[in-house]
């Protein structure tokens, strides 16, 4: 579902930009106003950003190979923080730049009626590719606020889109905001100001996605909750007494790997042991199918027996952590 979802959002934000992309730049043509400029080469940088986080999701799918035998997941993170670069240096620098000459040498905005249209066409445009990603966030998110979506999601398209979506969005307000000042005032500074804020506001978006994306990209542990329900599963099989601690990492959206150190019990065989272990890794894959790559490590843990309280609870002795 995260896959059919975050390719579906990419494709509909893709139509959504080229198109508006193509209408921005016949009212440029007709208008001259650098709001409009602005908004054209945003979406033109959003419809390669869109093509880079297919181009990303198409080569992460490539096999293992000796050289990287955890395969190239995080190609997608990549790509997406790729897209957070072209957002910062395409679109907010070009959008302050242009903003600060339009500021500095204003002009008279023409064929103000040719900027209206197209950006009121703009808007129901992104709205329905707004609509789509947000469609498909809510069938992933499930209780969690958008904020928190965002933050801990592990497949990057979405929350690519929908950050890329919410900015084009208020963009185009603060376009049509500042053509219409400037067309009532007759002051072409409020142009200007506009394409201000636009580059502005691309820079925050820029910002989050790269601080989000470059911690995918180094590498995310399991969420807590998470960790919670593997030592649970763990340790619920009778041949795994506790477990001493434990690693994970997503190597990609939909691959976490699992690494863990159990305590078994000093009298079983090797075969118990190895059916015990086979068990454990069963249960975490029934309750997270992601975890595809789990590596459990028998240890007799002598100091946590002699330490450990009669009536105490294995896995709040434990320490895990990811």
């Amino acid at each position: 579902m995260s896959a059919e979802g975050g390719t579906k959002a990419i494709i509909a934000a893709l139509a959504a930009n080229l198109g508006i992309a193509a209408s921005k730049f016949v009212a440029f043509v007709f208008t001259g106003s650098s709001s409009m400029l602005a908004e054209s080469i945003h979406s033109v940088a959003d419809s390669g950003n869109q093509a880079l986080l297919l181009l990303g999701r198409k080569r992460s799918e490539r096999d293992r190979t000796p050289k990287h035998p955890f395969g190239y997941g995080r190609e997608r993170y990549f790509y997406a923080f790729l897209v957070a670069v072209v957002l910062f240096t395409v679109g907010s620098a070009f959008s302050l730049y242009e903003g600060y000459h339009k500021v500095s040498h204003p002009e008279e905005v023409k064929s103000p009626a040719w900027a209206f249209a197209v950006l009121i066409i703009a808007i129901g445009l992104e709205g329905f590719s707004f609509r789509t990603a947000i469609k498909e966030s809510n069938a992933l998110r499930g209780d969690k606020s958008w904020w928190a979506f965002i933050r801990r999601a592990k497949a990057p398209e979405l929350p690519v889109v929908l950050l890329e979506d919410l900015a084009a969005l208020v963009g185009l307000v603060l376009a049509l905001a500042g053509v219409s000042m400037a067309v009532a005032t007759g002051d072409g500074v409020w142009d200007g100001v506009g394409t201000v804020a636009i580059g502005v506001l691309l820079a925050v978006v820029a910002t989050i996605l790269s601080i989000e994306t470059k911690s995918l990209l180094i590498g995310e542990g399991a969420d807590p909750e998470q960790q919670e329900r593997i030592v649970a599963a763990l340790e619920s099989v009778d041949e795994v007494d506790h477990v001493i601690h434990m690693r994970t990492e997503y190597v990609g959206p939909e691959e976490l790997l699992i690494a863990a150190k159990i305590a078994v019990y000093h009298d079983d065989t090797a075969a118990e042991v190895a059916r015990g272990i086979d068990a454990a890794e069963a249960k975490v894959r029934s309750l997270i199918p992601e975890a595809q790559l789990i590596y459990l490590e028998p240890a007799l843990d002598e100091a946590y027996r002699k330490n450990a309280a009669p009536t105490g609870n294995a896995s709040s002795e434990s320490p895990t952590s990811s």
